[in-house]
Protein backbone atom coordinates (compact mmCIF):
# COMPACT_ATOMS: atom_id res chain seq x y z
CA UNK A 1 0.00 0.00 0.00
CA UNK A 2 3.03 2.57 1.24
CA UNK A 3 4.52 1.91 -2.51
CA UNK A 4 1.19 2.70 -4.38
CA UNK A 5 0.40 5.58 -2.31
CA UNK A 6 3.66 6.74 -3.43
CA UNK A 7 2.19 6.76 -6.89
CA UNK A 8 1.14 10.43 -8.42
CA UNK A 9 -1.60 9.00 -10.91
CA UNK A 10 -3.13 6.74 -7.46
CA UNK A 11 -6.11 8.32 -6.39
CA UNK A 12 -6.44 7.95 -2.59
CA UNK A 13 -9.97 8.68 -2.61
CA UNK A 14 -11.13 6.20 -5.51
CA UNK A 15 -14.68 5.30 -4.14
CA UNK A 16 -15.33 3.03 -7.50
CA UNK A 17 -18.91 1.65 -8.10
CA UNK A 18 -20.01 0.94 -4.60
CA UNK A 19 -18.81 4.29 -3.41
CA UNK A 20 -16.40 2.78 -0.84
CA UNK A 21 -13.25 4.82 -0.70
CA UNK A 22 -9.83 3.13 0.82
CA UNK A 23 -10.28 4.19 3.91
CA UNK A 24 -13.85 3.00 3.90
CA UNK A 25 -12.60 -0.24 3.35
CA UNK A 26 -9.72 -0.48 5.09
CA UNK A 27 -11.99 0.62 8.40
CA UNK A 28 -14.92 -1.34 7.20
CA UNK A 29 -12.10 -4.75 7.73
CA UNK A 30 -10.46 -3.44 10.66
CA UNK A 31 -6.81 -2.99 9.00
CA UNK A 32 -5.31 -0.57 11.40
CA UNK A 33 -2.19 -0.51 9.62
CA UNK A 34 -4.05 0.77 6.38
CA UNK A 35 -6.09 3.18 7.88
CA UNK A 36 -3.13 5.10 9.84
CA UNK A 37 -1.33 4.98 6.64
CA UNK A 38 -4.29 6.97 4.57
CA UNK A 39 -5.10 9.10 7.85
CA UNK A 40 -1.52 10.07 7.15
CA UNK A 41 -2.05 12.23 3.95
CA UNK A 42 -4.02 15.21 3.41
CA UNK A 43 -5.70 14.49 0.86
CA UNK A 44 -7.94 11.92 2.58
CA UNK A 45 -10.79 12.77 4.48
CA UNK A 46 -11.84 11.04 7.55
CA UNK A 47 -15.11 12.05 6.68
CA UNK A 48 -15.99 10.56 3.09
CA UNK A 49 -19.27 8.57 2.36
CA UNK A 50 -20.56 6.13 0.10
CA UNK A 51 -23.84 6.72 -1.85
CA UNK A 52 -26.11 5.48 1.64
CA UNK A 53 -24.09 7.85 3.54
CA UNK A 54 -22.20 5.57 5.33
CA UNK A 55 -18.84 7.55 6.62
CA UNK A 56 -15.36 4.85 7.20
CA UNK A 57 -15.98 5.75 11.05
CA UNK A 58 -19.87 4.37 10.64
CA UNK A 59 -18.43 0.93 9.22
CA UNK A 60 -15.59 0.52 12.14
CA UNK A 61 -18.50 0.93 14.30
CA UNK A 62 -20.84 -1.25 12.84
CA UNK A 63 -18.58 -3.73 12.71
CA UNK A 64 -17.03 -3.36 16.11
CA UNK A 65 -13.04 -2.51 15.28
CA UNK A 66 -11.96 -0.64 18.45
CA UNK A 67 -9.01 0.21 17.13
CA UNK A 68 -10.04 2.16 13.95
CA UNK A 69 -12.36 3.44 15.78
CA UNK A 70 -9.84 5.57 18.14
CA UNK A 71 -7.67 5.95 15.01
CA UNK A 72 -10.67 8.22 13.38
CA UNK A 73 -11.90 9.33 16.38
CA UNK A 74 -8.10 10.93 16.73
CA UNK A 75 -8.53 12.80 13.56
CA UNK A 76 -9.39 16.68 14.32
CA UNK A 77 -11.79 16.91 11.67
CA UNK A 78 -14.11 13.69 11.95
CA UNK A 79 -17.84 13.73 12.52
CA UNK A 80 -18.64 11.66 15.31
CA UNK A 81 -22.54 11.81 14.65
CA UNK A 82 -22.46 11.33 10.72
CA UNK A 83 -25.45 9.65 9.95
CA UNK A 84 -26.46 7.28 7.04
CA UNK A 85 -29.37 7.92 4.58
CA UNK A 86 -31.09 6.25 7.13
CA UNK A 87 -30.39 8.81 9.82
CA UNK A 88 -28.02 5.73 11.83
CA UNK A 89 -24.93 7.33 13.72
CA UNK A 90 -21.75 5.15 14.14
CA UNK A 91 -22.74 4.78 17.91
CA UNK A 92 -26.21 3.58 16.33
CA UNK A 93 -24.47 1.02 14.40
CA UNK A 94 -22.35 -0.23 17.06
CA UNK A 95 -25.44 -0.49 19.18
CA UNK A 96 -27.88 -2.51 17.26
CA UNK A 97 -25.13 -5.20 16.59
CA UNK A 98 -24.53 -5.27 20.62
CA UNK A 99 -20.07 -4.02 20.11
CA UNK A 100 -20.20 -2.84 23.86
CA UNK A 101 -16.48 -1.95 23.51
CA UNK A 102 -17.15 0.48 20.75
CA UNK A 103 -20.30 2.18 22.39
CA UNK A 104 -17.96 2.72 25.49
CA UNK A 105 -15.29 4.70 23.64
CA UNK A 106 -17.86 6.70 21.18
CA UNK A 107 -19.48 7.84 24.73
CA UNK A 108 -16.56 8.74 26.25
CA UNK A 109 -15.91 11.34 23.29
CA UNK A 110 -17.16 14.93 24.10
CA UNK A 111 -19.09 15.54 20.72
CA UNK A 112 -20.74 12.13 20.72
CA UNK A 113 -24.69 13.05 20.91
CA UNK A 114 -25.82 9.59 22.45
CA UNK A 115 -29.66 10.43 21.88
CA UNK A 116 -30.18 11.23 17.93
CA UNK A 117 -33.03 8.97 16.52
CA UNK A 118 -32.95 7.60 13.01
CA UNK A 119 -34.80 9.30 10.45
CA UNK A 120 -36.77 5.52 9.36
CA UNK A 121 -38.11 4.75 13.03
CA UNK A 122 -36.82 7.44 15.01
CA UNK A 123 -35.34 4.80 17.18
CA UNK A 124 -32.47 6.08 19.61
CA UNK A 125 -29.51 4.47 20.54
CA UNK A 126 -31.40 3.57 23.83
CA UNK A 127 -34.44 2.18 21.99
CA UNK A 128 -32.32 0.02 19.67
CA UNK A 129 -30.32 -1.57 23.26
CA UNK A 130 -33.38 -2.55 24.54
CA UNK A 131 -35.01 -3.77 21.72
CA UNK A 132 -32.21 -6.10 20.65
CA UNK A 133 -31.93 -7.17 24.43
CA UNK A 134 -28.10 -5.40 24.89
CA UNK A 135 -28.37 -4.92 28.77
CA UNK A 136 -24.71 -3.60 29.16
CA UNK A 137 -25.11 -0.82 26.36
CA UNK A 138 -28.20 0.16 28.03
CA UNK A 139 -26.44 0.61 31.10
CA UNK A 140 -23.92 2.44 29.33
CA UNK A 141 -26.54 4.73 27.66
CA UNK A 142 -28.50 5.23 31.18
CA UNK A 143 -25.48 6.74 32.66
CA UNK A 144 -25.78 9.75 30.67
CA UNK A 145 -27.41 12.75 31.80
CA UNK A 146 -28.34 13.54 27.94
CA UNK A 147 -29.77 10.98 27.23
CA UNK A 148 -33.87 10.53 27.27
CA UNK A 149 -34.83 7.20 28.73
CA UNK A 150 -38.45 7.88 27.51
CA UNK A 151 -37.51 8.75 24.07
CA UNK A 152 -40.35 7.64 21.81
CA UNK A 153 -40.24 5.77 18.09
CA UNK A 154 -42.55 6.86 15.51
CA UNK A 155 -44.78 4.48 16.12
CA UNK A 156 -44.29 5.58 20.35
CA UNK A 157 -42.53 2.82 21.10
CA UNK A 158 -40.08 3.71 24.12
CA UNK A 159 -37.12 1.77 24.75
CA UNK A 160 -39.13 0.05 27.98
CA UNK A 161 -41.78 -1.06 25.80
CA UNK A 162 -39.36 -2.26 22.99
CA UNK A 163 -37.87 -4.12 25.84
CA UNK A 164 -41.23 -5.57 26.94
CA UNK A 165 -42.14 -6.79 23.75
CA UNK A 166 -39.15 -8.92 22.94
CA UNK A 167 -39.23 -10.21 26.41
CA UNK A 168 -36.11 -8.91 27.58
CA UNK A 169 -36.57 -8.62 31.42
CA UNK A 170 -33.48 -7.64 32.85
CA UNK A 171 -33.21 -4.80 30.66
CA UNK A 172 -36.90 -4.55 32.01
CA UNK A 173 -35.96 -4.79 35.31
CA UNK A 174 -32.58 -1.97 34.74
CA UNK A 175 -35.46 0.42 32.84
CA UNK A 176 -37.65 0.46 35.82
CA UNK A 177 -35.38 0.93 38.19
CA UNK A 178 -34.55 4.35 36.87
CA UNK A 179 -37.22 6.76 38.52
CA UNK A 180 -37.61 8.96 35.00
CA UNK A 181 -38.77 6.05 33.32
CA UNK A 182 -42.48 6.40 32.45
CA UNK A 183 -44.09 2.72 32.65
CA UNK A 184 -47.37 3.80 31.30
CA UNK A 185 -46.80 5.29 27.66
CA UNK A 186 -48.32 3.07 24.86
CA UNK A 187 -47.48 2.92 21.56
CA UNK A 188 -49.66 4.46 18.60
CA UNK A 189 -50.25 1.28 16.45
CA UNK A 190 -52.32 -0.39 18.63
CA UNK A 191 -52.22 2.18 21.95
CA UNK A 192 -50.95 -0.81 24.10
CA UNK A 193 -48.85 0.30 27.08
CA UNK A 194 -45.94 -2.11 28.57
CA UNK A 195 -48.41 -4.36 30.77
CA UNK A 196 -50.74 -4.84 28.10
CA UNK A 197 -48.45 -5.91 25.71
CA UNK A 198 -47.12 -8.33 28.40
CA UNK A 199 -49.99 -9.41 29.59
CA UNK A 200 -51.96 -9.86 26.01
CA UNK A 201 -48.33 -12.01 25.46
CA UNK A 202 -48.67 -14.14 28.60
CA UNK A 203 -45.11 -13.05 29.46
CA UNK A 204 -45.46 -13.81 33.76
CA UNK A 205 -42.37 -12.81 34.66
CA UNK A 206 -42.39 -9.28 32.39
CA UNK A 207 -45.54 -8.42 34.85
CA UNK A 208 -44.51 -9.26 37.85
CA UNK A 209 -41.81 -6.80 36.84
CA UNK A 210 -43.82 -4.09 35.52
CA UNK A 211 -46.27 -4.87 38.52
CA UNK A 212 -43.42 -4.12 41.10
CA UNK A 213 -44.19 -0.29 39.86
CA UNK A 214 -46.38 1.33 42.17
CA UNK A 215 -46.95 4.02 39.48
CA UNK A 216 -47.92 1.16 36.80
CA UNK A 217 -51.47 1.71 36.01
CA UNK A 218 -53.16 -1.51 34.85
CA UNK A 219 -56.78 0.06 34.00
CA UNK A 220 -55.23 1.74 30.88
CA UNK A 221 -57.52 0.31 28.15
CA UNK A 222 -55.76 0.20 24.52
CA UNK A 223 -56.81 2.96 21.98
CA UNK A 224 -57.40 0.38 18.83
CA UNK A 225 -60.02 -2.45 21.42
CA UNK A 226 -60.53 -0.75 24.64
CA UNK A 227 -59.02 -4.10 26.70
CA UNK A 228 -57.15 -3.41 29.65
CA UNK A 229 -54.47 -6.04 30.10
CA UNK A 230 -56.73 -7.62 32.42
CA UNK A 231 -59.08 -7.97 29.09
CA UNK A 232 -55.97 -9.29 27.16
CA UNK A 233 -54.90 -12.10 29.61
CA UNK A 234 -58.55 -13.44 30.51
CA UNK A 235 -59.40 -13.43 26.58
CA UNK A 236 -56.36 -15.20 25.81
CA UNK A 237 -56.64 -17.53 28.49
CA UNK A 238 -53.61 -16.38 30.46
CA UNK A 239 -54.63 -17.70 33.96
CA UNK A 240 -51.74 -16.97 35.96
CA UNK A 241 -51.12 -13.48 34.38
CA UNK A 242 -54.99 -12.75 35.30
CA UNK A 243 -54.23 -14.14 39.30
CA UNK A 244 -50.72 -11.75 39.20
CA UNK A 245 -53.53 -8.57 38.22
CA UNK A 246 -56.14 -9.43 40.49
CA UNK A 247 -53.52 -9.21 43.24
CA UNK A 248 -53.38 -5.56 42.54
CA UNK A 249 -55.63 -3.51 44.59
CA UNK A 250 -56.26 -1.30 42.52
CA UNK A 251 -57.34 -2.89 39.92
CA UNK A 252 -60.50 -2.88 38.08
CA UNK A 253 -61.82 -6.82 36.85
CA UNK A 254 -65.02 -5.55 35.63
CA UNK A 255 -64.18 -2.73 32.88
CA UNK A 256 -65.91 -3.07 29.69
CA UNK A 257 -63.98 -2.99 26.30
CA UNK A 258 -64.66 0.14 24.55
CA UNK A 259 -65.90 -1.76 20.76
CA UNK A 260 -68.61 -4.07 22.55
CA UNK A 261 -68.85 -3.13 25.55
CA UNK A 262 -67.82 -6.85 26.82
CA UNK A 263 -66.14 -7.30 30.28
CA UNK A 264 -63.29 -9.78 31.06
CA UNK A 265 -65.68 -12.61 32.22
CA UNK A 266 -68.14 -12.36 29.13
CA UNK A 267 -64.64 -12.47 26.98
CA UNK A 268 -63.33 -15.94 29.03
CA UNK A 269 -66.88 -17.21 29.51
CA UNK A 270 -66.90 -16.95 25.02
CA UNK A 271 -63.47 -18.97 25.28
CA UNK A 272 -64.51 -21.40 27.70
CA UNK A 273 -61.63 -21.28 30.20
CA UNK A 274 -63.18 -22.39 33.18
CA UNK A 275 -60.65 -21.65 35.37
CA UNK A 276 -60.34 -17.76 34.47
CA UNK A 277 -64.15 -17.60 35.07
CA UNK A 278 -63.91 -18.75 38.63
CA UNK A 279 -60.90 -16.51 39.56
CA UNK A 280 -63.16 -13.51 38.26
CA UNK A 281 -66.58 -14.72 39.65
CA UNK A 282 -64.81 -14.81 42.87
CA UNK A 283 -63.96 -10.89 42.91
CA UNK A 284 -66.96 -9.16 44.18
CA UNK A 285 -67.24 -6.20 41.93
CA UNK A 286 -67.67 -8.36 39.08
CA UNK A 287 -71.02 -8.14 37.77
CA UNK A 288 -71.53 -11.80 36.48
CA UNK A 289 -74.75 -10.84 34.21
CA UNK A 290 -73.11 -7.56 32.58
CA UNK A 291 -74.39 -7.18 29.54
CA UNK A 292 -72.89 -6.01 26.21
CA UNK A 293 -73.16 -3.19 23.91
CA UNK A 294 -75.87 -5.85 22.04
CA UNK A 295 -77.24 -6.96 25.84
CA UNK A 296 -75.81 -10.12 25.25
CA UNK A 297 -74.33 -11.52 29.18
CA UNK A 298 -71.79 -13.97 29.38
CA UNK A 299 -73.89 -16.54 29.98
CA UNK A 300 -75.43 -15.76 26.27
CA UNK A 301 -72.05 -16.38 24.69
CA UNK A 302 -71.31 -19.64 26.95
CA UNK A 303 -74.38 -20.86 25.93
CA UNK A 304 -74.20 -20.35 22.16
CA UNK A 305 -70.38 -21.65 22.18
CA UNK A 306 -70.89 -24.71 24.14
CA UNK A 307 -68.99 -23.89 27.05
CA UNK A 308 -70.93 -26.24 29.27
CA UNK A 309 -68.39 -25.66 32.16
CA UNK A 310 -68.67 -22.15 32.10
CA UNK A 311 -72.59 -22.21 31.43
CA UNK A 312 -72.57 -24.60 35.07
CA UNK A 313 -70.80 -22.04 37.21
CA UNK A 314 -72.67 -19.43 35.93
CA UNK A 315 -75.99 -20.97 36.40
CA UNK A 316 -75.17 -21.93 39.99
CA UNK A 317 -75.22 -18.19 40.90
CA UNK A 318 -78.32 -17.08 41.88
CA UNK A 319 -77.59 -13.05 40.12
CA UNK A 320 -77.21 -14.48 36.88
CA UNK A 321 -80.95 -14.55 34.52
CA UNK A 322 -80.69 -17.51 32.22
CA UNK A 323 -83.91 -15.90 30.17
CA UNK A 324 -81.49 -12.66 29.61
CA UNK A 325 -82.04 -11.62 25.81
CA UNK A 326 -80.28 -9.53 23.38
CA UNK A 327 -81.12 -6.71 21.45
CA UNK A 328 -82.56 -9.25 18.94
CA UNK A 329 -84.43 -11.02 21.60
CA UNK A 330 -81.88 -14.08 21.62
CA UNK A 331 -81.60 -15.60 24.74
CA UNK A 332 -78.75 -17.93 26.33
CA UNK A 333 -81.47 -21.16 25.25
CA UNK A 334 -82.43 -19.87 22.02
CA UNK A 335 -78.22 -19.53 20.77
CA UNK A 336 -77.86 -23.13 22.35
CA UNK A 337 -80.61 -24.56 20.66
CA UNK A 338 -79.22 -22.94 17.63
CA UNK A 339 -76.00 -24.38 17.48
CA UNK A 340 -76.94 -27.64 18.50
CA UNK A 341 -75.17 -27.62 21.93
CA UNK A 342 -77.47 -30.53 23.56
CA UNK A 343 -75.42 -30.34 26.97
CA UNK A 344 -76.37 -26.40 27.68
CA UNK A 345 -79.83 -26.93 26.39
CA UNK A 346 -79.44 -29.50 28.94
CA UNK A 347 -78.17 -27.77 32.13
CA UNK A 348 -80.17 -24.56 30.69
CA UNK A 349 -84.01 -26.57 30.94
CA UNK A 350 -82.65 -27.78 34.43
CA UNK A 351 -83.19 -24.09 35.71
CA UNK A 352 -87.16 -23.97 36.93
CA UNK A 353 -87.31 -20.83 36.02
CA UNK A 354 -86.06 -21.17 32.22
CA UNK A 355 -88.48 -20.02 29.59
CA UNK A 356 -89.44 -21.92 26.28
CA UNK A 357 -92.15 -19.28 24.83
CA UNK A 358 -89.83 -16.26 24.04
CA UNK A 359 -89.72 -15.62 20.30
CA UNK A 360 -86.50 -13.57 18.86
CA UNK A 361 -87.13 -10.61 16.44
CA UNK A 362 -87.50 -13.39 13.73
CA UNK A 363 -90.22 -14.92 15.04
CA UNK A 364 -88.25 -18.42 15.81
CA UNK A 365 -88.02 -19.75 19.38
CA UNK A 366 -85.79 -22.30 20.70
CA UNK A 367 -87.75 -25.06 18.92
CA UNK A 368 -87.75 -23.69 15.83
CA UNK A 369 -84.61 -23.05 15.60
CA UNK A 370 -83.34 -26.68 16.62
CA UNK A 371 -86.09 -28.33 14.26
CA UNK A 372 -84.90 -26.26 11.22
CA UNK A 373 -81.29 -27.04 12.17
CA UNK A 374 -81.97 -30.67 12.77
CA UNK A 375 -80.46 -31.15 15.87
CA UNK A 376 -82.86 -33.50 17.46
CA UNK A 377 -81.45 -34.59 20.50
CA UNK A 378 -82.34 -30.96 21.64
CA UNK A 379 -85.73 -31.32 19.66
CA UNK A 380 -86.43 -33.96 22.26
CA UNK A 381 -85.43 -32.28 25.18
CA UNK A 382 -87.51 -29.46 24.77
CA UNK A 383 -90.46 -31.67 23.50
CA UNK A 384 -90.38 -33.31 26.55
CA UNK A 385 -91.08 -30.17 28.56
CA UNK A 386 -94.76 -29.40 29.61
CA UNK A 387 -94.43 -25.60 28.60
CA UNK A 388 -93.46 -26.40 25.23
CA UNK A 389 -95.92 -25.43 22.01
CA UNK A 390 -94.78 -27.52 19.49
CA UNK A 391 -96.90 -26.19 16.44
CA UNK A 392 -96.67 -22.31 16.99
CA UNK A 393 -96.13 -20.36 13.86
CA UNK A 394 -93.76 -17.66 13.82
CA UNK A 395 -95.71 -13.94 13.51
CA UNK A 396 -93.38 -13.38 10.21
CA UNK A 397 -94.03 -16.08 7.83
CA UNK A 398 -95.93 -18.91 9.41
CA UNK A 399 -93.26 -21.46 9.62
CA UNK A 400 -93.71 -23.97 12.53
CA UNK A 401 -90.92 -26.19 13.82
CA UNK A 402 -92.65 -29.03 11.20
CA UNK A 403 -92.31 -26.76 8.52
CA UNK A 404 -89.40 -26.11 9.18
CA UNK A 405 -87.90 -29.31 9.45
CA UNK A 406 -89.97 -30.68 6.45
CA UNK A 407 -88.43 -27.81 4.27
CA UNK A 408 -84.67 -28.57 5.52
CA UNK A 409 -85.40 -32.94 4.91
CA UNK A 410 -84.75 -33.44 8.56
CA UNK A 411 -86.31 -36.80 8.81
CA UNK A 412 -85.63 -37.71 12.53
CA UNK A 413 -87.12 -34.25 13.89
CA UNK A 414 -89.94 -34.54 11.45
CA UNK A 415 -90.86 -37.72 13.07
CA UNK A 416 -90.17 -36.75 16.49
CA UNK A 417 -92.72 -33.99 15.42
CA UNK A 418 -95.12 -35.84 13.59
CA UNK A 419 -95.69 -38.64 16.86
CA UNK A 420 -97.27 -35.58 18.75
CA UNK A 421 -100.71 -35.28 18.75
CA UNK A 422 -100.52 -31.75 18.90
CA UNK A 423 -98.92 -31.42 15.37
CA UNK A 424 -100.64 -30.29 12.92
CA UNK A 425 -99.18 -31.96 9.72
CA UNK A 426 -101.44 -29.54 7.44
CA UNK A 427 -100.66 -26.23 8.34
CA UNK A 428 -99.50 -24.37 5.92
CA UNK A 429 -97.21 -21.03 6.20
CA UNK A 430 -98.66 -17.38 5.27
CA UNK A 431 -97.61 -18.48 1.61
CA UNK A 432 -99.74 -21.35 1.67
CA UNK A 433 -97.46 -23.94 1.54
CA UNK A 434 -97.83 -27.15 3.69
CA UNK A 435 -95.31 -29.26 5.03
CA UNK A 436 -95.35 -31.75 2.18
CA UNK A 437 -95.31 -29.23 -0.29
CA UNK A 438 -91.86 -28.14 0.78
CA UNK A 439 -90.63 -31.46 1.29
CA UNK A 440 -91.23 -32.32 -1.93
CA UNK A 441 -90.79 -28.83 -3.98
CA UNK A 442 -86.99 -29.11 -2.04
CA UNK A 443 -86.36 -32.61 -2.94
CA UNK A 444 -86.68 -34.65 0.00
CA UNK A 445 -88.95 -37.60 -0.62
CA UNK A 446 -88.29 -39.42 2.79
CA UNK A 447 -89.58 -36.54 4.86
CA UNK A 448 -92.24 -36.32 1.78
CA UNK A 449 -93.31 -39.97 2.88
CA UNK A 450 -93.51 -39.39 6.33
CA UNK A 451 -95.79 -36.50 6.01
CA UNK A 452 -98.70 -38.60 3.55
CA UNK A 453 -98.30 -41.17 6.34
CA UNK A 454 -99.93 -38.39 8.01
CA UNK A 455 -102.15 -36.75 6.42
CA UNK A 456 -105.76 -36.60 6.21
CA UNK A 457 -107.84 -38.61 2.92
CA UNK A 458 -109.23 -35.42 1.90
CA UNK A 459 -106.03 -34.40 1.71
CA UNK A 460 -103.91 -37.38 -0.04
Amino acid sequence: MKLLLGQKDVNPNNSGQCGHTPLARAARNGHEGAVKLLLGREDVSPNSSSRSGRTPLSWAARNGHEGVVKLLLGQKDVNPNSSSESGHTPLTRAVKNGHEGVVKILLEWENVNPDIPDTKYSQTPLSWAAEEGHQGIVTLLLGRKDVNPNSASKSRQTPLLLATVNGHERIVKLLLGWEDVNPNIPDTEYGLPPLGWAAGNGDEGMVKLLLGREDVNPNIPDTKYGHTALSWAALKGREGIVKLLLGRKDVNPDIPDKMSGRTPLSWTAAKGYDGIVKVLLRQKDVNPDSPDKYRRTPLSFAAENGREGVVKLLLAREDVNPNSSNKYGQRPLSFAALRGHEGVVKLLLGRDDVSLDHLILSGQGPLSWAAGHGHEGIVKLLLARADVSPDTPDPWNGQTPLLRAAGNGHEGVVKLLLARGDVNPDRSNWSGETSLILALRNGHPGVAELLRSRHSPSTQ
